[in-house]
């Protein structure tokens, strides 16, 4: 009899796992998705266009919270763990609710779902949300056009929309968001590599992805997202650490596994972390030598921010406004723009919090350690109105906007505001491009073919 399982995810890599694990699989019915993180991912149709033969009425997407009725109404067999950036306490309350309803619980190893690409993988991943990992995406595709070749970014999934029109997503320009009617969130992890002059894929199906994307390509940049592991096998994997939560690194899932898999492993915002944290990292890393892992070669680096107008700063009221998902389920209680904001020598930081509307609100309720940092929250037009309600009644005398994003195309900022960029630098102790390219070049087949 087909052994019947439930997939725990939230729109990504639990749909991953099931194409490339159990689509195909007659020996295994999925009875559901479970979903969370996101907003108003549940409630919807895995569709049958993407389920394949086996599923013709396609695969429910339910609320975590359905689980143990779940289980006990369709006679779990195994519940699939399929979700990234949670303790590895989150992780092992999941297993334990699932065990003492008699269902075994299991966790898919990377390897049992990573794709065999045609062409050459360098991927970027990271330990936790908000580590870094986009100016270093940057970084490695300009270190690989300076040697003459093609990147392509193909980017962790984000399909918070229809998924069967989401199957395979190309993007090459900021009309290509629009058209697909790009969320904030995804528009933070899509937009500043477009600008950049870059081709970005994603999606949900990523064998299709993959095939679409090594036809324009000499070599595929994965960016990872969250801190999740990589879905293309790669042939370099760089992985981010972030110094500021220093021992992150080994409580969070499955961030410690891509800190165990790193070729080279960068401890960003070395500029910003204090030297006991930075050593903090750099120590988790030997001891993971210690214990017989990959022997990574470490680099320290900065995360270098900037303004447009450094003066116009100085001395002034300034709104933070955060990239979201590192704030919130990243657990950061401050980014990209309260560092500009120090830099360059704001007075004081408004407060959003008696003023936040809807989403907004709710966001500053269930995230307690946000202090006055705003997350731009963006799954929906909800949401973004609440965002720009927000942020107009906020009382400052500047918007200081650390989302990678201009935010200011998606809503109206009645008051002055400026974008802060940051960007990948080598601290000193090593070389990125060097420690990139000996690695490349020593794989057995030609970057050309």
């Amino acid at each position: 009899m087909a052994r019947t399982i439930v997939i725990m995810g939230a729109a990504g890599r639990d749909f991953h796992n099931f194409n490339v694990q159990f689509r195909n699989n007659a020996d295994v019915r999925v009875a559901a998705f479970t979903a969370t993180q996101i907003p108003d991912i549940d409630g919807r149709i895995y569709p049958a266009a993407l389920a394949g033969p086996l599923y013709p009425q396609g695969i429910p997407v339910l609320p975590e919270e359905d689980l143990p009725r779940l289980i006990r109404e369709e006679q779990v067999d195994e519940v699939i763990f399929s979700y990234s950036d949670v303790s590895h306490e989150t992780v092992m309350h999941r297993a334990s609710l699932a065990l003492a309803l008699g269902a075994d619980f299991r966790l898919l190893a990377p390897a049992a779902t990573q794709i065999a690409a045609h062409r050459p993988v360098v991927a970027v991943c990271a330990v936790r949300t908000g580590s870094g990992k986009s100016p270093v995406t940057l970084a490695v595709c300009d270190i690989l056009r300076s040697r003459g070749l093609k990147p392509v970014v193909v980017r962790h999934p984000m399909p918070y929309g229809d998924l069967a029109r989401q199957a395979v997503q190309r993007f090459a320009s900021l009309e290509d968001m629009d058209s697909a009617e790009c969320t904030v969130e995804e528009r933070e992890e899509y937009e500043h590599l477009v600008e950049h002059g870059l081709t970005v894929y994603a999606g949900v199906d990523y064998e299709r992805i993959m095939q679409a994307a090594a036809a324009e390509a000499d070599i595929l940049v994965w960016d990872g997202g969250n801190n999740d592991t990589a879905f293309f096998r790669p042939d370099v994997q760089i992985t981010v650490l972030d110094p500021l939560r220093a021992g992150h690194e080994t409580r969070y899932h499955p961030g410690e596994v891509n800190m165990r898999l790193a070729d080279i492993a960068l401890i960003n915002k070395s500029n910003t972390a204090t030297a006991e944290q930075v050593q903090a990292v750099r120590n988790a890393l030997l001891h993971c030598r210690d214990e017989g892992c990959h022997a990574a070669e470490i680099i320290e680096c900065d995360s270098v921010v900037s303004v447009d107008a450094p003066g116009a700063v100085a001395g002034k009221r300034v709104l933070l406004v955060e990239d979201g998902p590192t704030l919130t389920h990243g657990e950061m209680a401050f980014g990209a723009a309260a560092v500009a904001a120090r830099q360059f020598g704001a007075a004081q930081i408004a407060d959003a919090r008696p003023v936040a509307r809807g989403a907004i609100a709710d966001a500053y309720a269930t995230y307690p350690h946000l202090g006055p940092a705003l997350p731009a929250m963006g799954y929906s037009g909800w949401q973004l109105a609440d965002l720009e309600a927000t942020i107009n009644a906020a009382e400052c005398d500047l918007v200081l906007i650390g989302t990678p994003i201009r935010l200011d195309r998606l809503i109206h900022i009645d008051k002055p505001h400026m974008r802060v960029r940051y960007r990948y630098a080598d601290r000193g102790d090593g070389s990125l491009e060097q420690a990139l390219m000996q690695r490349l070049d020593a794989i057995p087949h030609n970057l050309r073919t």
